[in-house]
């Protein structure tokens, strides 16, 4: 591909957020392509470690259109039965996804924009942009991390149990991957579990539908100019799925406090409590991906582009998706992305008329 092609809207991502907004795309009956930098399709599904879970049952984990089916035996789905939805739903819809395709950069372009590729350049009326977090990890600076002499990895990198069996492993981070990780671990390791305040379980019977309807119930609040609710933050920060609860109900997940640093061999607390380990997995979450939008110059405070729903506020060709609350209530999640991007696809189709 060496010269520009055009169409009414370019989605940038070709996972879960791209795929929803496809699907409505198409019901808009509106000319679109989907660049996805991935060689296969299911986005970050692609490289989840082996025991991830979903917080939901399927039924409660799909994108609009197609209810996800159950896996047999699993309550909550892993990641491959994500994956094969995934690459199902695509092919359901015959969306019009071009990969391998990394979009480097979107410039305003006249009327139009025009998106950067390393296989050429697209032209659109309205870029959507989808490409979530799971490429950009976020790492804490923290005291020692450059005399530790064991291993450190995020969450990305994280595969099976197996590679640590027998050795030492201290697990930093409080939330679903941290707790996740944790449980896979602890039968198999000497593990130590670090969250920054005390791990907050969710009531057992808490999944993601209620989360995601407790998101909701937050936004509205907030457009209504009600009192905050507080939204999921007020409920705890993990979900207890089957293999937390048992690891938690064997008292094999009992969380430490936050180290103060890093030692050549280890992690060191302020009162001088010393814990060896042969490696360190962050499980400390991700930031926007979103470096091929910085040609626009859109970012406000704290790095992040002000949106009002989807649409960039100062860019209204742009839409962000998937990326969290701020571009939708549990917009990150297989069931929050839809109503977000039905709601960004019904702006773009009446812009365009």
């Amino acid at each position: 591909m060496t010269h520009t092609l055009d169409v009414d809207v370019v989605v940038i991502g070709g996972g879960q957020a791209g795929l929803a907004a496809g699907y409505h795309l198409r019901r808009q009956n509106l000319d679109f392509v989907i660049l996805d930098a991935q060689p296969a399709p299911g986005g970050a599904w692609r490289h989840a470690w082996e025991s991830l879970r979903l917080f939901s049952p399927a039924a409660y984990s799909s994108l609009p259109g197609r209810l996800m089916p159950a896996q047999g035996g699993a309550e909550y789905p892993d990641a491959h039965h994500v994956l094969q939805y995934l690459t199902a739903y695509e092919d359901r819809y015959a969306l019009p996804v071009q990969r391998p395709v990394r979009a480097l950069a979107v410039h305003r372009d006249g009327d139009r924009l025009r998106v950067e590729t390393d296989r050429g350049d697209w032209s659109a009326r309205a870029v959507i942009s989808a490409t979530g977090t799971w490429w950009r990890p976020f790492l804490p600076a923290v005291p020692g991390q450059e005399v530790f002499t064991g291993r450190q990895l995020h969450t990305v990198r994280y595969r099976d149990p197996r590679e640590f069996a027998g050795q030492r492993v201290i697990v930093v981070g409080g939330g679903n991957s941290g707790a996740q990780v944790a449980a896979d671990l602890a039968p198999h390791t000497d593990l130590t579990w670090v969250t920054r305040r005390p791990a907050r379980f969710l009531a057992d019977d808490i999944d993601g539908r209620a989360l995601f309807d407790t998101a909701t119930a937050r936004r509205r609040a907030l457009d209504a100019g009600d009192t905050d609710t507080g939204g999921v933050a007020s409920l705890g920060d993990i979900v207890a799925v089957p293999p937390v609860r048992a690891a938690r109900d064997a008292g094999l997940l009992k969380a430490q406090p936050m180290f103060a640093r890093l030692t050549e061999d280890g992690a060191e607390w302020a009162d001088g409590t010393r814990a060896e380990a042969a490696a360190i997995i962050w499980c400390t979450g991700f930031r926007p991906a979103l470096s091929h939008l910085a040609p626009m110059g859109l970012r406000g405070e704290r790095g992040r582009i002000p949106t009002r729903g989807t649409r960039a506020v100062d860019e209204p060709r742009l839409h962000l998706l998937g990326y969290g609350d701020w571009t939708g209530p549990a917009s990150a999640t297989l069931i929050g992305v839809g109503r977000p991007a039905r709601d960004a696809v019904r702006e773009i189709a009446a812009v365009l008329g």
